[in-house]
């Protein structure tokens, strides 16, 4: 017979693992073990590969820029949108066109601050004054181009290539005519206002330019 004392260090059996459990066990954990692997080796042959995609679109981008006037300015402001661009010629002339929107529209917002800024001489305000106007349409134009662009891949192609090459290229000289106004000699003397409203109608000329080149290149 047990003593009450004995009894009350009498140790309960406890569960032990099963034999069955064992092979479930490994079988997991080997599981795990190759998905792991396998992820690590994954990974960076996706990362080359990603990384190789961008270089062939940077390159893509880096050649079609050779047909420009101004291919560093065409590679500076389109790299950017290699992801978007990707080999496309028709998306790197949309986007040479949307860049170009986006700067035509900031400097007509310049000309057009500066035509109300007020000390200007008679003839420096009729020059901004005309390239308030000139600049304006120059926006319409190459919006109505961005436009367009979206029925290049219909039916109507040379309908909507050729207005869009007419729209760019009036923008264009849109440009030219605002700079007219500010050469040397023009009718502006003033460095303040002539400085800054050449220098940005310039970047959107060459801008311009180089959209009108990609475009061209699509036919």
């Amino acid at each position: 017979m047990i003593s009450p004392s004995m009894e009350s260090f009498t140790c309960k059996s406890q569960p032990s693992s099963s034999p069955s459990n064992i092979p479930r066990l490994a079988l997991a954990i080997s599981t795990a073990t190759i998905i792991f692997i396998l992820f690590s080796i994954a990974q960076p042959c996706l990362a080359s590969s990603r990384l190789d995609r961008l270089s062939s679109n940077t390159e893509f981008i880096k050649n079609s820029c050779g047909f420009t006037i101004y291919p560093d300015v065409c590679y500076q402001t389109l790299s950017s949108y290699a992801s978007t661009i990707q080999t496309s010629p028709e998306a790197m002339a949309n986007a040479a066109l949307l860049v170009t929107l986006q700067s035509a529209q900031s400097a007509s917002d310049m000309v057009s601050k500066l035509s109300k800024a007020g000390g200007l001489s008679q003839r420096e305000e009729g020059a901004v004054i005309d390239c308030v106007e000139t600049m304006s349409d120059s926006v319409d134009e190459i919006r109505q181009s961005l436009v367009a662009m979206k029925g290049l891949d219909g039916p109507e192609f040379e309908t909507n290539m050729s207005d869009i090459q007419t729209w760019v290229s009036a923008a264009l000289t849109d440009e030219d005519t605002c700079m007219d106004g500010f050469q040397e000699g023009g009718p502006s003397d003033n460095n303040k206002v002539k400085g800054p409203i050449r220098d940005s109608i310039v970047k959107v000329a060459q801008l311009t330019s180089n959209a009108l080149a990609l475009i061209n290149r699509l036919q």
